[in-house]
Formats: C-alpha cells, structure tokens, sequence
C-alpha cells in the first residue's frame, strides 16, 4: 500500500508513527511517500481505513479543512485543498459575529450611535413562545364494590 503526501511531506514522520500502532507494522518513509508492505498489514485493515486514520491524523493536527484524501486501489493520495475566492468570501461570511463585537467596541469609545442601533433592534427576532400544553383527561374512576 503506498500513500502519497504531496504538499503534507513535512509531516510524513508523525503519520507514519501514528499509522504503525493502526496498521500493525511500521511504515518505510521515503522522500513524498509512505510505503506500507501488504503482507504485513494487520488482517481486516483496507485501504478505506487507513483513508480514515490519515483524515483522523489531519484533524488532530487542525488541517483537515485544507487536505483531502483520495482512495485509487492501493493507492492513497493526500491533496491539499486550493482555497479560492468563494471560500474566503464565504468565511468572511460566517464570522459577522466579529464585526458586531467590533462595532459595539466602536460604540463604546465613541458614544452610542442612535441610527444603528433602531436597525439593530428592528432586527432581532422576537423569541417564540411554547405552544399551550393541553391538559391530560382525567382518568376514569371505575365502578366501586362494596
């Protein structure tokens, strides 16, 4: 089984050593890739895990979001991910919450600006109520015998 590391070749010695205890023998590290006999292998392991172990070890390290792993055969491929401009965009999206913080920052240097925040209050949703519960009916009294 051969893992190719690509732009992650710098990190090729902690996958190995992370991958030895997983797969049952030592992995041979060589220049960009990572070579792992086949008739050592623990029984059971296929490539499909050892895809998992490597995106286990990206996650461990915090840069699963930049790599993906491919699986052709025996063959593993680590590929960084080339971030474009609609990933930036969409990552300036996601982070409003910083520029609130800045703006309230702002506002409490300045003073309190009334314009924006009419808009901010028009804004906010309102939080919903819980619908009314309907009260359980009351149980039966059977017949009593004397």
């Amino acid at each position: 089984m051969k893992v190719t590391l690509g732009t992650f070749k710098d990190k090729g010695d902690g996958l190995a050593a992370f991958l030895e205890p997983r797969v049952g023998t030592k992995p041979s590290l060589s220049g960009g890739e990572i070579e792992i006999e086949d008739e050592k292998i623990r029984e059971g392991v296929k490539p499909r895990h050892v895809k998992t172990y490597i995106k286990r070890f990206l996650y461990m390290n915090g840069v699963r979001k930049k790599y993906r792993v491919f699986v052709a055969g025996k063959e593993l491929t680590i590929q960084e991910i080339e971030l474009g401009e609609k990933a930036e965009e969409e990552a300036e999206e996601k982070k409003p919450e910083k520029k609130v913080e800045e703006e309230k920052a702002e506002e409490a240097e300045s003073g309190p600006k009334e314009a924006p925040k009419e808009e901010a209050e028009e804004e906010k949703p309102k939080p919903k109520k819980a619908a009314p519960k309907k009260p359980r009916p009351k149980k039966k009294k059977s017949d009593e015998k004397d």
